[in-house]
C-alpha cells in the first residue's frame, strides 16, 4: 500500500507537527520591528493570557519545558537529599529536573489502562525525605487529580503537574493548569501550541510566582525593562538563578497560537475518534483508555500492539507513517542505571513499554491522512504478528 506524498522535508506523515499561520508570522514580524525583542511587553501579555486560559492567577514564561520543571521544583523547595516522586512513563526531563537540584527521583508505577501515574502506588513510596509529587498528564490525558490531591494533602506534600502534553484538556470540567499547586507546560513545535521552544509555569500562589521570576533571571529581582521604566541601572542578585527567560519574539507567537488552541484540540479529538472507531474491538491494536470524567488533549495517540514492535516501527516508517515510541521507563536509561536503578522497579510500566507505538496526530492532519495511518498500521501489525 503506497504512502502519501508530502512536500515536507521528510515526505512522511509525522507523529506531530506545528501549525503556523500568516497571523502567527505577522505577530512575530511586529515584534521584530519593535523596540523590545526580549524582556519586553509581550512577555507579560503572554503570561496574563495564559494564566487566564488555565484558570490561574500567575504564569511565568521560561525558555523551554525542561526549564519550567526546573524552576517549578526550585520554587517548591526541592534541594539536595530530597526525594521527588515521578511516574516511570514520562520524558526524562521530569526526573532530570529533580537531579539538577540535587534530589533523587523515586519512580512510581502507572495505571495499566491509561499509563498515568497510579495514585495507589504513591503511599508506599513516601518517606520523610519526600518533597514533591509529580503527576504527568501522559499523552494529553489529565491524571486522577482528586486522588492525587488527597494523597498529597494527607502527607503535607505539594503536587506538581507536568502538563506539557495536556494544555487545553480538562479534569471534571476544570482546565489543566488549575489542578495542582504548580503546573508546567512546553511549547516545543509538536506540543499543543508552539513558541519555537518555550515553557510556562502556572500557579495561584503569588509567592511561588515571585520566586520563579527571580530564579529564571539569574536570581535578580528586576529585569531590564523594569529598570528602564524606573530610570535606574541598579539591581540586586538575591539568590543563585539561571537565564531561563523567554523572549518577546516567542511570546508574540504564543499569544497568537493560544487564540487558536481550542479549535486545534477539537481537531485532535476528531482524529482520535477516527482511530478509536477503527481499532475498537481489535486484539492486536489497543488504544490507551480514555476516562469519562476528563477531556483529552491528544498530544499523542498511543496504542499497544501485539506484534514485534521493532519490526512494525521499521516497516511503518518505510511506508511513510512517522510512528514513534513514548516512552522507555526513565530509570532504564543508562544514566539512571548508573545511579543504581534497575529493571523490575515498576513492572506495569516495563511491560507496557514493550508494546507502545505512537501514531500521528496533529491539527493539520486530514481524514485521508488518518485513513492512511489506519490502513498501514493494520496491515503491518498483522504482518509482523
Amino acid at each position: 500500500m503506497p504512502s502519501l506524498s508530502y512536500s515536507s522535508l521528510s515526505d512522511m506523515i509525522p507523529y506531530g507537527k506545528q501549525t503556523i499561520g500568516e497571523d502567527d508570522i505577522a505577530a512575530v514580524v511586529e515584534v521584530l520591528r519593535s523596540d523590545w525583542l526580549t524582556t519586553g511587553p509581550k512577555v507579560a501579555e503572554f503570561e496574563r493570557s495564559f494564566a487566564e486560559f488555565c484558570g490561574c492567577s500567575h504564569a511565568v514564561a521560561v525558555s523551554n519545558g525542561t526549564a519550567a520543571l526546573h524552576v517549578a521544583m526550585a520554587a517548591a523547595g526541592v534541594g539536595p537529599g530530597d526525594e521527588v516522586i515521578v511516574p516511570a512513563i514520562t520524558f526524562v526531563a521530569t526526573a532530570n529536573a529533580a537531579v539538577y537540584l540535587g534530589a533523587r527521583p523515586v519512580f512510581a508505577d502507572v495505571d495499566p489502562g491509561t499509563l498515568l501515574i497510579d495514585p495507589g502506588s504513591i503511599d508506599r513510596l513516601i518517606t520523610p525525605r519526600t518533597k514533591l509529587i509529580v503527576a504527568v498528564d501522559y499523552s494529553g490525558q489529565p491524571c486522577d487529580y482528586s486522588r492525587l490531591r488527597g494523597c498529597a494533602s494527607a502527607h503535607g506534600i505539594p503536587l506538581l503537574a507536568d502538563a506539557c502534553h495536556a494544555l487545553g484538556a480538562t479534569y471534571r470540567q476544570r482546565p489543566v493548569g488549575s489542578l495542582a499547586d504548580l503546573s508546567t507546560f512546553s511549547f516545543h513545535p509538536v506540543k499543543p501550541l508552539t513558541t519555537g521552544e518555550g515553557g510556562m509555569i502556572v500557579t495561584s500562589d503569588g509567592e511561588s510566582a515571585r520566586r520563579m521570576r527571580v530564579f529564571r533571571s539569574h536570581g535578580i529581582t528586576t529585569d531590564f525593562r523594569q529598570r528602564e521604566s524606573a530610570g535606574s541601572w541598579d539591581y540586586d542578585m538575591v539568590s543563585l538563578g539561571y537565564n531561563f527567560r523567554l523572549p518577546d519574539l516567542s511570546c508574540a507567537l504564543g499569544i497568537s497560537q493560544l487564540r487558536k488552541l481550542p479549535a486545534w484540540i477539537r481537531r485532535r479529538n476528531q482524529i482520535a475518534g477516527i482511530y478509536h472507531k477503527a481499532f475498537a474491538g481489535s486484539e492486536n491494536i489497543r488504544p490507551l483508555a480514555a476516562c469519562d470524567d476528563r477531556t483529552h488533549g491528544y498530544h499523542l495517540f498511543v496504542v499497544r500492539v501485539s506484534c514485534d514492535r521493532s519490526q512494525a516501527f521499521k516497516k511503518l516508517r518505510e511506508a511513510g507513517i512517522g510512528v514513534n515510541v513514548h516512552y522507555k521507563p526513565v530509570y532504564l536509561h543508562p544514566f539512571y542505571r548508573n545511579m543504581g536503578y534497575d529493571a523490575g522497579l515498576c513492572p506495569v510500566a516495563e511491560s507496557a513499554f514493550e508494546s507502545l507505538l505512537t501514531l500521528p496526530v496533529y491539527p493539520l492532519m486530514t481524514d485521508a491522512d488518518a485513513a492512511e495511518v489506519i490502513a498501514q498500521v493494520s496491515e503491518v501489525v498483522a504482518a509482523t504478528e
